[in-house]
């Protein structure tokens, strides 16, 4: 039995392969949430929930939901049909990596060097743009966030090596 759908250019994987991959993704991360939960004192305390108390049912909720998921997707019979071609995830993923990337070396470069790098990136392989068009925009965004957040909204958010350079 296979979970792709194969034909004339509709290689890729079948609904039925992606939503188990999902619910099995989600089952895993209730129960990394349940774990921490545990650790964290699930009980009720003098002063009220511990702090494991809510995320535990919330991650009892999110496992039992991806079970019944699971169960359900693998017993129909009509969810073999084709998710997404191989071209398409494709597409997904030239966005979804970077973008994880850019939340990966955030804590490490600051939001804002990651955000004109990103900015950047995308402008320049995704859309094509010119340098001439990239540098200012990929610059100025990051540059008016800094200005909106850090100085008239005085929140402050995750500086990198850069801004303590310039002295934030």
């Amino acid at each position: 039995m296979s979970d792709h759908t194969h034909g004339a250019g509709s290689a890729g994987p079948s609904h039925r392969a992606v939503e188990t991959g999902v619910g099995i993704g989600m089952a895993v991360f209730a129960l990394i949430v349940i774990a921490g939960s545990i650790k964290a004192g699930i009980g009720w305390g003098a002063e009220g929930p511990k702090a494991g108390f809510f995320p535990f049912y919330v991650g009892l909720i999110i496992l039992v939901c991806s079970i019944v998921n699971v169960v359900q997707v693998r017993t129909e019979r009509s969810r073999g049909d084709l998710f997404a071609d191989w071209g398409q995830i494709r597409q997904v993923l030239a966005v979804v990596i970077p973008s994880t990337i850019y939340v990966a070396v955030v804590p490490w470069t600051g939001i804002y060097f990651a955000s004109a790098a990103l900015i950047g990136f995308f402008m320049r392989r995704l859309g094509n743009y010119a340098w001439s068009l990239i540098l200012p925009i990929a610059i100025g965004v990051p540059l008016a966030f800094f200005i909106v957040f850090e100085r008239w909204f005085l929140v402050p958010l995750p500086k990198g090596p850069i801004e303590a350079w310039l002295g934030y």
